[in-house]
């Protein structure tokens, strides 16, 4: 076994455990600033939208010769005063885009750079985009955004509970900021493969979000009813237990996208091929992050706020300093408690049993008492020989 995968078999025995909950002050922390920063970016700088959104006329010439600075120069002798940006897509091309041209300037600045790089006019491409293209297509990205969230929170709401779909929402928005905030920091434009991306994002960041939060259910069922471990611990050993299982998947995933986005980004220039790996990239880098460290502890401490799980932690910490003997009615008591609380009920032996697994630790259940003044299994008379001694009594 490689030693990644002898690490995780300690990690879901017990043997080893890494407190990410009890922790939880430092993450959110370190997410208050990331988000504060992506925030305060996309205030002050904004985003760069490409020219699908803000509406333009684009061109593309092909030369040897063509450089992106006599490129910006030929078309400011045919429209000064307008916004030019110029940049290189591939080895012989480069890109260039205005604000919105009349037709006539259009033709102006095709005629303009087919004459300036020795080309035919049909070799410089054209394309003109209105600005209500663009509305339409953020329009309709920001109604499938608001109908997968309402679809992702009744299904959680449905498979696990409500908490839980809080939490995993909370973890998506803050991946979402955080990927736009980087956006806005690099100055990388947002064009319809960004939108993609960030589509994207959303299932990547909910996987890694379902796959420990099923677990987390799995290790704090009838966990009310118990007394070994708080809905903390139960949650923490739950991030352990499946800590191995998400950064295989995430190196896994970001490994093909790296090479798309240095591919994009050496080889092709600008492109669709960039925009679309920058926020897979940094989606599926952040998804897993939240989903071990924003996530579980925000689900952790919403539960933690019941009544149900603040008498676990006190019978858990009186358990652990040896004030209570931990009788069956007790056990039978908080059983009942949970029940009403809407907890899903389990016999308080078999949630102890549970715990205890899940702890790495044997089961314990207790073991029946032996008959007074019994000290092994009784011996049977033979059979017969009781009628044989009789017989020759007779006699």
């Amino acid at each position: 076994m490689s030693r990644l995968g002898s690490m995780g078999a300690h990690l879901y025995r017990g043997e080893v455990s890494y407190d990410f909950i009890a922790k939880r002050k430092v993450w959110y922390a370190l997410s208050a600033v990331l988000l504060l920063i992506s925030i305060g970016s996309l205030l002050t700088r904004g985003l760069t939208l490409g020219i699908e959104f803000r509406g333009g006329a684009e061109f593309r010439v092909t030369s040897p010769s063509a450089t992106e600075s006599n490129v910006q120069s030929a078309i400011q002798d045919e429209v000064s005063g307008n916004e030019i940006v110029v940049q290189k897509v591939g080895s012989q091309t480069i890109r260039a885009q205005t604000e919105t041209l009349t037709s006539d300037q259009l033709q102006q600045v095709q005629a303009a750079l087919a004459k300036k790089f020795h080309v035919t006019e049909k070799s410089v491409s054209t394309q003109f985009i209105g600005p209500s293209w663009g509305h339409d297509i953020s329009t309709k990205a920001l109604r499938a955004l608001i109908i997968f969230l309402v679809g992702v929170v009744i299904f959680l709401s449905l498979y696990f509970e409500w908490k839980m779909a809080v939490a995993a929402m909370i973890a998506l928005l803050h991946d979402l900021v955080i990927t736009a905030g980087l956006y806005s920091l690099s100055g990388f434009e947002v064009t319809p493969s960004t939108v993609i991306g960030f589509l994207t994002i959303l299932g990547y960041s909910l996987y890694d979000t379902v796959v420990v939060f099923d677990k987390v259910r799995e290790n704090t069922q009838g966990l009310a009813g118990g007394s070994r471990m708080t809905y903390s611990q139960a949650a923490n050993l739950a991030v352990n237990q499946t800590l191995v299982r998400s950064i295989n998947t995430s190196i896994i995933a970001l490994l093909p996208i790296a090479a798309i986005l240095v591919t994009g980004t050496a080889l092709l220039g600008s492109g669709p091929l960039k925009d679309l790996s920058l926020a897979l990239f940094v989606g599926v880098a952040v998804g897993a992050y939240s989903s071990i460290f924003i996530a579980t502890p925000l689900l952790a401490g919403f539960k933690e706020r019941e009544p149900a799980m603040q008498a676990l932690a006190k019978r858990v910490a009186a358990r652990r300093s040896g004030t209570t003997t931990d009788s069956p009615s007790a056990r039978r008591r908080a059983a009942a408690e949970a029940a009403a609380a809407g907890e899903d009920g389990v016999e308080p032996e078999a949630a102890d049993d549970r715990e205890a697994v899940a702890a790495g630790t044997p089961a314990t259940r207790p073991v029946p008492p032996r008959r007074p003044g019994g000290t092994g299994p009784r011996n049977q008379p033979r059979k017969g020989s009781g009628g044989r001694n009789k017989s020759k009594k007779r006699r």
